[in-house]
């Protein structure tokens, strides 16, 4: 029996037979892992709780023949109790794990950056202490990064002449400049490039000073990059509540700043029960 031990972060899991459940985690240095966890299911397991979604464990597995099965686990980080008592925090752990999820197809392929990434992220939402909705939109640009996606932001994606420009098109991978403009081309204001450049770089005093309507459009033009680069939706984003409690309320963008942008709806609002995203966990 081949045993091996490494640290992750819970992204999902699924029930299998009776009493079992099949757990997805991200690890330091196997990348993804599929594997079973035996009994978890029972209320007499001795590690069921840990192996909870948004968890940071310790896990020992042995190689099986088509699974690895997990053989013990021990807390790293218990970001997942904070994170479940808060509708907002919750859904936008979830979409991070998804995104994870979707971003490491091959099994068994570090990826060390995206899982600094993944705890980091969930590390801020467990503390509370930074705006859900900022610290979902710079895991995104971050990973993205990771993936070699990031949007242009700074000059024009097409030519490179720096900018700050005018124009934006997810197709196109960015900002464009007046000459690469394609038809299309949404034409965000000044601040939600500054906005798009902080979150992707840790500027999170120029980020948590932006406006309401700043983040707003923010989220949409990154919501929409990544998933046309993933050619799918994000199940999770959809639940997403974007309120925030410390941006100023007054919109600083004019009514037709992100005209032509098909934004994703935050479809989920405080009155949404936060039983009904749970499902996006596949838990």
């Amino acid at each position: 029996m081949s045993l091996y031990r490494d640290t992750g972060v819970v992204l999902r899991g699924h029930k299998l037979g009776e009493a079992d459940r099949i757990i997805t985690l991200l690890t330091r240095r196997h990348g993804k892992v599929r594997a079973v966890a035996k009994g978890v299911r029972r209320t007499t397991s001795r590690f069921g709780a840990r192996l909870e979604p948004f968890g940071h464990v310790d896990v020992q597995f042995y190689t099986g023949r088509t699974l690895d099965v997990i053989t013990q686990v021990e807390t790293v980080d218990a970001f997942a109790l904070p994170i479940v008592g808060d509708y907002q925090r919750y859904t936008a752990a979830s979409a991070i794990t998804e995104t994870a999820d979707r971003l490491t197809a091959e099994e068994g392929q570090p990826a060390l950056k995206l899982y600094l990434l993944v705890v980091g992220a969930l590390r801020a939402l467990a503390e509370g202490r930074r705006d859900a909705s900022l610290v979902l939109d710079a895991f995104l640009l971050r990973s993205m990064a990771f993936a070699g996606w990031a949007p242009a932001i700074t000059e024009c994606a097409r030519c490179g002449q720096p900018g700050p420009h005018g124009a934006f098109n997810v197709q196109a991978g960015g900002s464009l400049c007046s000459r690469c403009r394609v038809p299309g081309s949404v034409h965000p204001s000044p601040e939600v490039l500054a906005l798009l450049a902080a979150l992707l770089h840790g500027d999170w005093e120029t980020a948590e000073s932006s406006a309401y309507g700043v983040r707003r459009d923010v989220s949409g033009l990154v919501a929409a990059h990544l998933q046309w680069h993933l050619e799918r939706q994000l199940r999770s984003l959809p639940f997403v509540e974007r309120r925030t409690r410390q941006a100023p309320i007054t919109d600083t963008l004019g009514s037709n700043t992100m005209s032509g942008e098909t934004e994703v709806s935050s479809a989920a609002q405080g009155t949404r029960s936060r039983e009904s995203a749970r499902g996006v966990t596949g838990a």
